[in-house]
């Protein structure tokens, strides 16, 4: 502690005062200075302990945060794919819709054309090798048997364009 300097009646010299003032000063200097290094040193033993504690404090919190963190994360992703599973369904419906509507549409704008459907080409394909082969039949020829072959055989091929082209 501080010492407190004590005039006296018997010290009347000015030097006696000062060297009294000086040696007080120096008595306390060196207490605060003894007490700097007690309070310095107990907060080295002290301060390891406390970090350490606050260290493993602090890796707990982290790990219950990251916890929390995660699970919310996994609602999150949940609902997510949930939402994304609904559109995508509404999404494919909707294409559904909008590719029947088209279909439709396109078939009625060919119709008032005259262009003929693929039902009405595999009708007349047929119709025409009804024939060729009654030709075939009539003529007893082996060059209308060729041809009607020729034409049997080039048939499908020009069924097949046709109905690529439809």
């Amino acid at each position: 502690m501080v010492k407190k300097i004590v005039k006296s009646a018997g010290d009347s010299a000015p030097e006696a005062k000062h060297s009294a003032l000086a040696s007080s000063v120096k008595d306390s200097a060196q207490q605060i200075w003894l007490a700097g290094m007690g309070a310095f040193s107990k907060a080295q033993e002290e301060g390891t302990k406390v970090f350490e504690a606050l260290v493993k404090e602090g890796m707990s919190l982290q790990k219950k945060t990251q916890a929390v963190a995660e699970e919310k994360l996994g609602e999150v992703t949940g609902k997510m794919s949930a939402m994304a599973d609904t559109v995508t369904a509404k999404a494919g419906q909707n294409w559904d819709k909008l590719e029947a509507i088209f279909e439709q549409r396109t078939a009625k704008a060919l119709n008032k054309l005259g262009v003929p459907t693929a039902k009405d080409v595999d009708a007349l394909v047929q119709r025409v090798d009804a024939l060729a082969a009654a030709v075939a039949k009539l003529s007893k020829t082996p060059v209308a048997k060729t041809a009607a072959k020729t034409a049997a055989a080039k048939a499908p091929a020009k069924r097949a364009r046709k109905t690529a082209a439809a």
